[in-house]
């Protein structure tokens, strides 16, 4: 009996062979986890198939997990200072579609083999998923696998020559965003002042209204050389220290309305003590700090939240999610209380509740079946388009009732990781089949197609984005290798520059492209 007859043994010698194949550098570069899918097709060309439910499961994993991961920075992508760089992401996405269409007319190339070209041009796993459920063919598999090698490669030199294509060094770009980032994500600080201010001694924290007069927050006074963290009754006295803690702007206002700066030392008084916290209770998930009010009920003070390795000055009206790290003044008897509110468990952290997950795709699943019909014209998102349109929404709702939506990010990592490898093992065998009979027809042409599919829309965009939108040439860097969905793209530009410009414009516009090119591959499949 052939071992690699049973499909079980099949399945992971490709996933095997392929992380061994991904593994190999040349010049710096490799196939990753994308090698798998050269692996399955030469096992598809021998006769090997895993069967097409690893597929199916495989690929509602992946793109349920995508989804819940890009949710959040999809929706915020189309705030203001994204808007820009998610229509730089719509343009270099519609002339990719424009490209492909016309080199289809031009040359006559299968449709299917063109919708694969497409994704494998902008290096789109969830694209491909979209190719293959909307086609069910396997030759946009084949088409995929042919443009993926330039599409990496191609990315990543296009992203070396971009400073010489725009006449612009590295640092004088990271020096421009430096001074951006200044004025508009001003850094969280802390400093100490001694109240002189006529005006405010013998008044009132609450009276005063210091919060909402300088966005800062008060964590302690000093009084008699006594620290304590203060309530809306504390009052202030002539000579009394208090530390603050907010952006510039926020503290300058502080002195303004307290007195002086000082560099007298507030202590941390024995029965007081500061916490960082972490929220892993899901009742307080979605609440705003005004809800919660710890400063009326415990004492308590939030001077900072910290989520996604960012500070946040904390308002009554911000709003927590599952994660997020709270520093917390309190007095010792209380911070026990207020830490079981917040729950502060690492292992729920890395916990894994399936139910979300089975729920949004048994969801995904429906809404992918709903057509609606124009005419002659029918749409539907279609299996791929429905779990990813209701993870997105899901991620953005958070939390419904004791269901958390969202996932920590190993867990998402590693479901994800699984729902690729069954995804790719199972598509690349099924395409197998048929490369042989495809570069027959086609020959290296379809090298060519995909190389042009690659660049041109890259061109585009880059003095689009220099030009028109203004965009600093590390933004450049992250929106262009966003709009390609090219993680080794992003590395490029990771080697190139200390700053992390380009990685929150890559994170900005990664979402908007994935869903667009989606929307791209079905409207390509209905024309033709």
């Amino acid at each position: 009996m052939n071992l690699l007859s049973n499909s079980y043994v099949a399945l992971f010698v490709i996933i095997a062979l392929g992380y061994l194949l991904g593994r190999i550098k040349i010049k710096g570069l490799s196939l990753d986890v994308s090698a798998i899918i050269f692996v399955s097709l030469v096992f598809g060309h021998y006769g090997i198939v895993v069967p097409s439910d690893f597929q199916y499961l495989g690929l509602v994993l992946f793109i349920f997990t995508v989804g819940v991961q890009a949710g959040p920075g999809f929706f915020e992508s189309f705030k203001k200072d994204g808007r820009a760089l998610s229509l730089l992401t719509t343009l270099l996405i519609v002339v990719s579609g424009i490209v492909t269409v016309v080199l289809t007319l031009a040359f006559g190339i299968d449709k299917n083999i063109a919708i694969g070209l497409l994704t494998g041009a902008l290096t789109s796993t969830p694209g491909l998923a979209a190719a293959i459920d909307y086609t069910n063919s396997p030759l946009a598999s084949i088409g995929y696998g042919v443009a993926y090698p330039f599409g990496v490669i191609g990315v990543i030199l296009f992203v070396r020559l971009m400073p010489r294509l725009l006449g612009q060094s590295v640092k004088t770009a990271e020096a421009e965003y430096a001074r951006e980032l200044t004025q508009d994500f001003p850094e969280i600080d802390k400093r100490n002042f001694v109240v002189e201010n006529p005006n405010v001694i013998g008044k009132t924290i609450g009276e005063l209204k210091v919060r909402f007069m300088t966005k800062a927050v008060v964590s302690r006074v000093v009084h008699d050389g006594l620290a304590i963290t203060p309530t809306r009754d504390t009052v202030l006295y002539h000579g009394d220290v208090i530390k603050a803690v907010g952006t510039p702007d926020s503290l300058q206002r502080v002195r303004l309305l307290i007195g002086p700066e000082t560099d007298i030392e507030v202590p941390l008084d024995p029965l007081y003590d500061v916490r960082s916290v972490l929220v892993t209770n899901k009742e307080v998930v979605n609440k705003t700090l005004g809800q919660i009010n710890l400063l009326a009920t415990y004492g308590a003070t939030i001077t900072r939240i910290r989520r996604s390795g960012i500070d946040i000055s904390p308002s009554p009206s911000s709003k927590l999610q599952f994660g997020d790290k709270l520093m917390i003044a309190a007095s010792k008897a209380n911070m026990e209380i207020i830490t079981r509110i917040f729950g502060n468990d690492d292992k729920r952290l890395s916990d894994t509740d399936m139910l979300p997950i089975a729920l949004g795709v048994v969801l995904g699943v429906l809404v992918g079946m709903i057509s609606l019909s124009f005419g002659n014209f029918e749409f539907s998102l279609g299996l791929t388009g429905g779990v990813l349109f209701v993870a997105l929404i899901l991620s953005r709702i958070g939390k419904t009732g004791p269901i958390i939506w969202s996932m920590t990010g190993a867990a998402n990592q590693l479901i994800r990781q699984i729902g690729l490898l069954l995804f790719l093992a199972a598509v690349g065998t099924s395409a197998g089949a048929e490369i042989a009979t495809t570069f027959q027809t086609y020959g290296i042409e379809l090298f060519a197609y995909g190389a042009i599919i690659t660049i041109v829309p890259m061109i585009v965009a880059l003095y689009i984005g220099k030009w028109f939108f203004r965009m600093n040439l590390l933004t450049l860097l992250g929106a262009i290798t966003g709009g390609m969905t090219s993680t080794p793209g992003l590395a490029a530009a990771d080697s190139m520059t200390d700053s992390n410009a380009h990685s929150i414009a890559y994170a900005t516009v990664y979402p908007v492209a994935m869903v667009l090119l989606i929307v791209i591959v079905q409207i390509i499949n209905l024309l033709f």
